[in-house]
């Protein structure tokens, strides 16, 4: 059976449910097909100690602002996921639950949304699964031969898991920073950080609300045909959250130049000696989630889609949010994301009416 609406939003988390509130006051009928079972994104599968960059204040979606959680100054992890199921109630937004989009297609004057529950025929679809379900792993020498534990930063939980034993972190970025910070506080873990460059702390009073408003500001220089500042990637690649801050001062957070390989017990070091390990975490990113839009033949070099704002360049029919700068600055934050689902919701009601 297929069913029919205005508009349909692929991915019920931060993204796919600001969009579905800026959808609804410019008139539109519209639903939310979301893969996971439950609401609250893919926060629901952070690690346990992790924490927002910004107070509960300064990372909220459009029409509420989140609750402070007592006793916590940047919020955690399971709060957002509160946070955004209350938002799916209060606003009583169209969440179709445990519903996966697997591809969309041209159907002449529309578009042709498929999914593992049906088929829905739509004038416009909002691209908003983000990138959680598509971890990068590197192309590593020797990585089918480790017989140790490997895992990406999805998979990670907390140091429980691994007392005892001997851990590489691998990345440079936030995620590496801090599951490193969590495992060497934790003490009883032999943590060992490696990444590609020296890391790049930021200073220890810059957290998200100076970030969201450095990449506001170099959005608007290069809109309005200035020099480009270089934006949050010219301060730094870790924000110095608390326990990071700990970690580091503490001389636990170490970074190690990266391994050139793996072997059957462990790592090989660039001056060729070996060390063995237990396990290996890959903090190494993620790339956008956008296999279900692959029958549109939109991207480019690299997997890329070229977009004008939040709109595929070669498809007005699409848009995507929340999926880093080239969707807008600061898209893939909480924060960040109402500002491009306004203006993605404005420009559907402008090609629908």
């Amino acid at each position: 059976m297929t069913q029919r609406t205005d508009v349909v939003v692929a991915g019920g988390g931060q993204a796919g449910l600001a969009a579905g509130y800026h959808l609804r006051r410019q008139g539109l009928d519209f639903v939310i097909l979301d893969a996971e079972a439950t609401p609250g994104g893919s926060w629901q599968h952070m690690w346990d100690s992790l924490h927002l960059f910004s107070p509960a204040g300064h990372s909220s979606l459009p029409g509420r602002l989140m609750p402070v959680q007592g006793g916590e100054t940047y919020p955690g992890a399971g709060h957002v996921v509160d946070y955004l199921a209350d938002y799916e109630k209060r606003y009583a937004l169209p969440v179709r639950h445990g519903t996966r989009v697997r591809a969309v297609r041209r159907d002449g004057e529309r578009l042709l949304v498929e999914t593992d529950c049906g088929t829905w025929r739509t004038q416009a679809v909002i691209s908003a699964t983000g990138t959680w379900s598509r971890p990068f792993l590197p192309a590593v020498p020797g990585r089918g031969l480790f017989t140790g534990r490997e895992l990406h930063t999805v998979s990670y939980r907390s140091p429980a898991d691994f007392a005892g034993q001997r851990v590489i972190v691998v990345g440079g970025g936030n995620s590496g920073a801090q599951i490193a910070a969590d495992l060497a506080l934790d003490g009883r873990v032999t943590v060992t950080w490696v990444t590609r460059r020296p890391p790049r702390f930021l200073p220890d009073d810059v957290d998200g609300r100076v970030l969201f408003d450095v990449a506001t500001a170099r959005r608007r220089a290069l809109d309005a045909g200035r020099s480009d500042s270089g934006g949050v990637a010219s301060l730094g690649d870790i924000v110095a959250v608390p326990p990071v801050r700990a970690a580091r001062d503490a001389g636990l957070l170490s970074a190690r130049q990266m391994f050139t390989g793996l072997t059957a017990t462990g790592v090989r070091w660039p001056d060729g000696t070996r060390e063995a390990v237990d396990a290996v975490i890959w903090c190494t990113g993620f790339r956008p989630a956008l296999a279900h839009l692959a029958p549109l033949g939109l991207r480019g070099r690299r997997g890329h889609i070229a977009t004008d704002g939040t709109r595929a360049v070669a498809e007005p029919r699409l848009h995507l949010i929340g999926y880093g700068d080239w969707t807008g600055p600061a898209s893939a934050t909480l924060v960040g994301v109402g500002r491009t689902a306004r203006d993605a919701s404005r420009q559907i009601r402008d090609l629908l009416h």
